[in-house]
């Protein structure tokens, strides 16, 4: 479980970032694709980071 708690708050970090950075680190960035770049970013990091997280996840209703 410790090892799952890691990857969770792996993904609460990511979804920080992608509150903070586009408004705080990219607020000078003109064009849309600096903050849309960004949170495309984060939304691949999530997925894989939400594949860590169930990967251990095994099916216990149809034993």
């Amino acid at each position: 479980m410790v090892k799952r708690s890691k990857w969770i708050w792996a993904v609460w970090c990511v979804v920080l970032l992608s509150c903070l950075v586009p408004y705080t680190l990219l607020t000078n960035v003109a064009a849309w694709y600096g903050s849309f770049l960004f949170w495309a970013c984060a939304g691949v990091a999530v997925i894989a980071l939400n594949i860590f997280i169930t990967r251990d996840f095994e099916d216990h209703g149809h034993e």
